[in-house]
């Protein structure tokens, strides 16, 4: 009778441990590194892209430098904080830097609820704007550098793909480094910085630049319209989607 409560006695002692410890499983990410969630529908970089260099194989070979275009060149999105994003990029180009990490262009409604979070606000950051939040008043590289009044309406192509724009102190700044300028779902930059393009056919830039971010709608609205989606300039950017794993 002894041995037989010892016999039960173990087994119970045994058993305990793996009940206490039977906790579910951490869900897997539903997206990618680097990425985060829209509201249950997609995923989005956290940041806007910088770009890799590609040989012909799909090997890394070196960073894109960010105030250069791309041309013919092979590159993959990458999305990372403080990093100087690509400007000089066109929508065509931009998608293909996408499609070569795995992800594609945000569609513009993607890219509308990843800005306004799940409350819908105007700005990432609340329903009113609040200047300084954003990198949304900057310095206007052109003047600065070409010597050109800032007033003048029209700059021209060349002008406007100077690489040196993109190293004026005072415009375009390294992700992630206006820390208040991010949406409820941890998506940075998506007002001011660069326009990003959007994956719409018409040619739709989102979010303004940090020279304008309300003549063409306020902060998450403002959509530049009717680009060809081979143009390009210092202030064209972009960030990748995906779908949910």
């Amino acid at each position: 009778m002894s041995g037989a409560r010892l016999g039960l006695s173990v087994l119970v002692v045994a058993s305990a441990p793996l009940l206490a410890s039977g906790a579910e499983p951490a869900p897997a990410p539903r997206c990618p590194e680097g990425m985060v969630e829209i509201s249950g529908s997609a995923c989005v970089d956290a940041f806007e892209a910088h770009l890799e260099r590609l040989d012909n194989d799909g090997h890394v070979i070196g960073i894109h430098p960010p105030n250069e275009p791309i041309l013919a060149r092979r590159a993959r999105a990458r999305s990372a904080r403080g990093v100087v994003p690509q400007a000089y990029i066109s929508q065509e180009e931009a998608a293909a830097a996408c499609r070569e990490a795995g992800k594609r262009l945000c569609s513009d409604d993607e890219w509308r609820s990843a800005c306004k979070g799940p409350l819908g606000t105007r700005y990432p950051y609340g329903a009113r704007r609040h200047a300084g939040s954003c990198n949304d008043r900057g310095v206007e590289p052109i003047a600065v550098t070409l010597g050109r009044p800032a007033s003048t309406d029209t700059w021209g192509f060349d002008a406007m793909n100077d690489p040196r724009l993109h190293l004026v102190p005072g415009g375009v700044a390294r992700t992630g480094r206006f820390d208040r300028c991010v949406s409820e779902i941890g998506a940075h930059d998506m007002v001011g910085n660069l326009h990003e393009w959007t994956a719409d056919g018409a040619g739709t830039l989102r979010g303004g630049y940090y020279l304008d971010t309300e003549s063409l709608g306020e902060g998450c609205d403002y959509a530049a319209v009717g680009h060809d989606t081979k143009y390009r300039d210092y202030s064209t950017g972009f960030r990748c989607c995906a779908d949910l794993r």
